[in-house]
């Protein structure tokens, strides 16, 4: 079982990471690979979900979102991290869950 918390925390990490890129075009770049990366997470996750169904989902790892990004940002490779990938897209996408409401968990 995921350590729910310490996954939302993580991911929110993710997303101030994104925010702090020096660069314009690589920051709108991220965003890109990440509105395409929630797409591929909602074909994995499937319909409603709990934050820890989604923390445990992360668990098994995100390949997939690094090669996501390999594929969309080639000449970019300081996208290829999944902490600028990965965590903001389970952050955004943990918006959506059963039990998230207000910036936590209920």
């Amino acid at each position: 079982m995921a350590d729910v918390e310490r996954a939302l925390e993580q991911w929110r990490e993710g997303e101030q990471r994104v925010d702090a890129l020096p660069d314009d075009r690589i920051r709108g770049k991220a965003h890109d690979v990440i509105a395409q990366a929630l797409i591929q997470l909602r074909r994995r996750l499937g319909g409603p979900y709990t934050v820890e169904e989604l923390a445990d989902l992360y668990e098994q790892g995100t390949d997939w979102a690094v090669e996501l990004a390999h594929t969309l940002a080639p000449d970019d490779p300081v996208l290829w991290d999944p902490r600028l990938i990965a965590d903001p897209t389970f952050a955004r996408y943990a918006r959506g869950a059963r039990d998230f409401a207000g910036g936590r968990r209920l």
